[in-house]
């Protein structure tokens, strides 16, 4: 596998692409991103196994996603019956079923390398939790969360394109990550491009919230006005998945797609 390199820009035309794609189908997209903003708000609220659940679902939700828009930029209309369409195949689920037990075990690693040093610090600054000083506090998760955050990236850029290449390609779990590792190596640049740009646009969504309630606006109204919109963005980023891949695979995808003669 092939992983092309690109300019700096196309950090930012992903986005526009996923946006692109979203254009296409909103009520599809839409919904599909309230059905996920759904799942993640459920499985978060649940301690440990929810969020666990959540992690290794993760590779499931992204490959329906991609060939969601994969039929989307091919001109077909997103039945309710084609979401599920690409764990049809035993072979698939199976992959994908490894895949994300294989990242939630690096979350966990990452989680475990990233606590296990600063316990002393943590234990010392929560005491025995009825006094506790948020400054203190705040000064000894520091380095734990800075730690998984950098641990976080590394898993994430092996993970990223892992998906595709397992469902699409069929392609074995350790060659899947060492290609989604090079690949997104390679694009360094226009990736960090592409998560400065989505954490600037997260945050500007949050601040037109604090805008809102500065204004007089009751905080219930202004989660009302808000959760379409993030709904919506949340649509969008899943959308620009699509156009990452695509830019960097794409055309041995095609070429395996019109092998094929079918998609899954």
């Amino acid at each position: 596998m092939q992983a092309a390199k690109l300019p700096f820009r196309s950090g930012w035309s992903w986005i526009q692409e996923g946006g692109r794609i979203f254009r296409q189908q909103p009520l599809a997209m839409f919904f599909w991103g309230l059905l996920t903003s759904l799942f993640i708000t459920i499985s978060s609220a649940i301690p440990i196994i929810g969020q666990m659940v959540l992690i290794a679902a993760t590779p499931v939700l992204t490959f329906i996603t991609l060939c969601a828009c994969r039929n989307i930029s091919k001109g077909r209309q997103m039945m309710p019956g084609m979401w599920l369409e690409p764990l049809r195949d035993k072979a698939v689920r199976r992959r994908l079923f490894r895949l994300g037990l294989a990242y939630l075990g690096c979350c966990m690693i990452a989680g475990f390398i990233s606590t296990l040093p600063f316990l002393g610090q943590l234990s010392t600054a929560i005491g025995d939790g009825s006094n506790i000083d948020p400054a203190v506090l705040f000064d000894a998760l520091l380095p734990p969360l800075i730690t998984f955050a950098i641990l976080y990236i590394l898993i994430s850029a092996l993970f990223w394109h892992a998906p595709a290449l397992t469902g699409w390609h069929g392609i074995r779990l350790v060659q899947a990550l060492f290609y989604s590792m090079v690949a997104c190596w390679r694009n360094k640049w226009p990736f960090l491009l592409y998560g400065v740009s989505w954490g600037a646009i997260f945050v500007a969504v949050q601040t037109s919230g604090s805008l809102l309630t500065s204004l007089g606006l009751p905080a219930g109204v202004v989660q009302l006005v808000l959760m379409p919109v993030n709904i919506v963005v949340v649509a969008i980023l899943y959308c620009s998945f699509y156009p990452t891949y695509m830019s960097v695979f794409g055309v041995n995808y095609e070429r395996a797609y019109d092998a094929a003669g079918s998609e899954t």
